[in-house]
């Protein structure tokens, strides 16, 4: 009978199978129903069927789908849908009534069934999806049906996943029944594809039988799975809902709505985003051994949610609210997968070339790596922290590096600082150094090498701003640490920056971290840096040019500036009684730099013999110094700065001669146009000025007033702003006050000063807008994008407002009378107590009386 009804129309095949008894369709089912449906999928004969080439519902009409469908052909189509909401109401319940036979249905039974039914509801739900396209404007004439095609679609389906709960395939299942389950999985992850932006519902339930069945069956079809298809379309499905709940929150926020049928919708699309996020851990964790591959999808998803989502400036705006649920909800729910991927190296994506959009998502998950890693086996910190082409540490750094555009704003972040307050915002910088800071808190003996190694390549690295975050933690390492720890490391940065073979880059920022280390070493291990690197010896002057002697204990640095003065002084006239070849003049520079230690930790309590010797010394370089010659040679340029930071320590000991000598070869440098840096240095010399008198008759004044002039009308900024501190100082400090108006040589300049005086900041605001869009254009062609030139423009907009008003002055309320009174009544009981004790001193009697002929000017002034 089925043969001969394979070629029979299908409208004539259900009417004939409407006629048959119980028994025979019993009989006949497993062989006619295929061929049904296979008879509808690949069309009939007549008019009012589904053919594809007769205006059915799973074709466009034959014309090549360019125009509108006739209304013949609408009404052909019509015709045949209805024929398929009878076959699909027909299969539901042949479905239906197969659940009811027993409660285990053996697949081999019915081997032909699921593959016919999911092609019919793949087929289906393609052409409700496509139904706008295809039918254009005559889709009100047949939408009433292609409601009833998805509704007993979707009950179809459901009905196919209840009878597969059914379905058993043991151990003793043959090598068909595994690949016929393997290729039910697999037909219902291509549905999804096509359900995604259908219905949540449906979507979601649809995953749930692919995750289900195939954990269900885990022992025979982990094998034979798609792991890569299956992964894929779980993380494209977990983007999809993800950027719809970001969508429906940048609506909201932009329509300012709080409740409502869209508040409902984005609480949906959060619900199913976690509903993703709990579907990739749980298949992530059964099959992780066959996901190893596939490691890079997983860690673009991370880099893929993080770069929409706050603090990202590529995120949209959405409200506090919305970030937090969508935080909530999803993020906190996707979290563990990180913790599953850990113990493989495939995870370890260093990804240089990532786009500027990614380059924060990259810093943010390498932290959230951080985080966890602590609790992990020490086999897996070891493959973290050793990397195949860079350690873990060393590529936090690197991705930290990149994010130039969220320093530089700065981009902030929620940070729990203290336990059990609440969260603050702070900045990346300060976010990254306090999770980095735990890190190393944490950080297992056997471990210790390679968190070492990658400090110090981060601190010798080409990036500022990344140093400092090393040197931040290499700080926090030595106070956390033991001292024994601390002082073995100054040691070694001590014995690197004396080895250095030339002054660089990597030599200053050594120097830096050296100076704060410093201060952390205990007062013995100080004394044994003293005699390991000592002051006397001037091969270790290289070392103690970069040490603050006010690290030290008083004695201590007394002796060392003692040792450090006399090997300085000897190397600087061993240079003056020579030749003077401006090639040798870094050792030069390396004495200089110790004496301005020495002085600046000595102050006034510098001995005068001691001082007299210093001054003498520096006197003979001026008489030499050409300014040709400093403008020419950069170490020169060196020399001549560290001279004038010594001279303004001791200012009011200069003699006129050597004011006047300075001044005249400052006016003369200053011609010559030369660096910023000495430009700086001249105006911390010129701000000290103000102290001393000035020689009329030496044409220092006229010198003077030409420097103050020209450093003030200096166009880069930092000059421009030192230069306005510098003549405040000075114009505070001098007697000759007809010396500042004559610095002031044109009407702008003068309006300048006055507003920096008054504290007006409308001058230097614009200024500082210019000065803050460079860097960032600078940043934005960094990181080889415009799009966050075009934002970031817009967020330092408010550095063109007007200053705020000053606060009206109130008088003071009662409750700081009432503290001031207590203060008072307080420190009378606590004298009395001492009295009680024993004998004041002798001072103390006067100190009463002058106590209490101020308590009574107060009382008669209250009065």
């Amino acid at each position: 009978r089925s043969g001969a009804m394979s070629q029979t129309d299908p409208e004539l095949l259900l009417r004939e199978l409407g006629g048959w008894d119980w028994e025979l369709c019993r009989r006949e089912l497993p062989a006619v129903l295929p061929r049904l449906l296979i008879s509808f999928l690949r069309g009939g004969t007549h008019t009012g069927g589904c053919g594809r080439n007769r205006g059915g519902p799973y074709e466009v009409p034959r014309d090549g789908g360019a125009g509108p469908p006739c209304a013949a052909e609408a009404n052909r189509s019509v015709g045949g849908c209805r024929t398929i909401v009878q076959l699909l109401e027909t299969l539901t319940s042949c479905v239906r009534y197969i659940c009811t036979l027993q409660e285990c249905v053996p697949l081999e039974s019915i081997r032909t069934l699921p593959s016919s039914v999911l092609h019919v509801i793949k087929y289906t739900f393609t052409h409700c999806k496509d139904s706008e396209s295809m039918y254009c404007g005559h889709l009100h004439l047949i939408s009433d049906l292609l409601q009833a095609m998805f509704k007993e679609t979707y009950s179809l389906q459901k009905q196919l996943m209840e009878l597969f709960d059914q379905i058993s395939v043991g151990s003793a299942s043959t090598e068909g029944d595994i690949t016929d389950m393997v290729s039910v999985i697999h037909t219902v992850l291509e549905i999804c594809s096509v359900i995604s932006n259908m219905d949540h519902a449906l979507h979601a339930n649809t995953w749930k039988f692919i995750i289900k069945q195939s954990l269900k069956h885990h022992s025979l079809l982990q094998c034979h799975l798609k792991h890569s298809d299956i992964l894929s379309g779980l993380c494209k499905d977990t983007l999809l809902s993800f950027h719809s709940s970001l969508q429906l929150a940048e609506e909201m926020k932009m329509a300012d709505i709080q409740d409502g049928t869209d508040l409902r919708l984005f609480q949906k699309t959060v619900k199913l985003c976690r509903f993703f996020a709990n579907s990739l851990v749980y298949y992530t964790k059964e099959f992780l051994p066959f996901l190893s591959d596939l490691c890079s999808q997983l860690h673009q998803l991370f880099l893929q949610i993080y770069s929409k989502f706050p603090p990202s400036l590529y995120a949209p705006a959405i409200s506090e609210v919305h970030q937090d649920e969508i935080s909530r909800v999803f993020l906190v729910a996707l979290d563990p997968l990180i913790t599953q991927l850990l113990p493989f190296t495939h995870f370890q994506t260093n990804s240089p070339g990532l786009p500027a959009e990614q380059q924060l998502p990259q810093c943010l998950l390498l932290i959230t790596i951080m985080d966890k890693l602590s609790c992990q086996p020490e086999d897996v910190q070891t493959l973290w922290n050793t990397g195949k082409r860079l350690s873990f540490l060393s590529a936090l750094f690197q991705s930290f590096q990149q994010c130039s555009a969220e320093l530089s704003l700065p981009v902030c972040l929620p940070e729990v600082i203290s336990t059990g307050q609440p969260e603050v915002r702070i900045t990346l910088y300060h976010y990254v150094c306090v999770h980095l800071c735990s890190f190393i808190a944490s950080t297992l003996p056997s471990q210790f090498p390679h968190l070492e190694h990658s400090l110090l390549d981060a601190v010798l690295g080409s990036s500022m701003i990344t140093s400092l975050l090393a040197m931040d933690s290499w700080c926090f390492l030595a106070r956390y640490g033991t001292a024994e720890l601390c002082a073995h490391h100054c040691m070694v940065i001590a014995h690197l920056i004396k080895s250095w073979p030339n002054e660089c880059y990597q030599v200053s920022v050594l120097g830096v971290l050296l100076k704060r280390m410093l201060f952390l070493m205990a007062p013995d291990h100080q004394a044994e840096f003293a005699h390991k690197f000592l002051p006397e010896e001037v091969e270790n002057l290289a070392v103690w040019q970069h040490v603050s002697l006010r690290a030290m204990n008083p004695d201590l640095g007394k002796r060392v500036v003692q040792g450090l003065c006399m090997a300085a002084l000897s190397q600087c006239r061993r240079w003056l009684n020579s030749r003077r070849a401006w090639g040798e003049l870094q050792p030069v520079n390396s004495a200089l730099s110790v004496l301005l230690v020495a002085c600046n930790f000595s102050g006034d309590a510098l001995e005068a013999e001691l001082q007299a010797s210093i001054l003498g010394v520096l006197g003979q370089f001026w008489t030499f110094l050409q300014a040709k010659q400093v403008s020419d040679e950069p170490r020169l340029q060196q020399t001549l700065c560290l001279l004038l930071h010594l001279l303004e320590l001791f200012i009011q000991a200069l003699d006129a001669q050597l004011i006047s000598q300075v001044f005249s070869l400052l006016s003369s440098l200053l011609r010559l146009d030369p660096p910023d840096h000495v430009r700086l240095a001249m105006l911390d010399f010129l701000s000290s000025v103000g102290k001393v008198f000035i020689p009329q008759e030496r044409q220092v004044v006229p010198q003077l007033t030409y420097l103050f002039a020209s450093l003030l009308a200096d166009q880069t900024w930092l000059v421009h702003q030192r230069a306005l501190e510098a003549f405040r100082h000075f114009a505070e400090e001098t007697v000759h006050e007809d010396v500042v108006p004559q610095c002031l040589n044109s009407e702008e300049i003068k309006n300048k000063v006055v507003d920096f005086m008054a504290k007006v900041l409308r001058a230097l605001m614009r200024q500082g807008s210019l000065l803050q869009l460079s860097i960032l254009r600078v940043s934005c062609i960094w990181v080889g994008t415009a799009h966050i030139y075009k934002g970031l423009r817009m967020s330092i907009a408010y550095l063109n407002l007007q200053p705020l008003p000053k606060r009206a002055c109130h008088p003071p309320s009662e409750e700081q009378y009432k503290a001031a009174v207590g203060t008072m009544e307080g420190a009378v009981e606590a004298v009395k107590l001492l009295l009680q004790k024993g004998s004041p001193p002798a001072w103390v009697a006067v100190k009463l009386e002058a106590l209490h002929t101020a308590i009574a000017i107060l009382r008669d002034s209250v009065r």
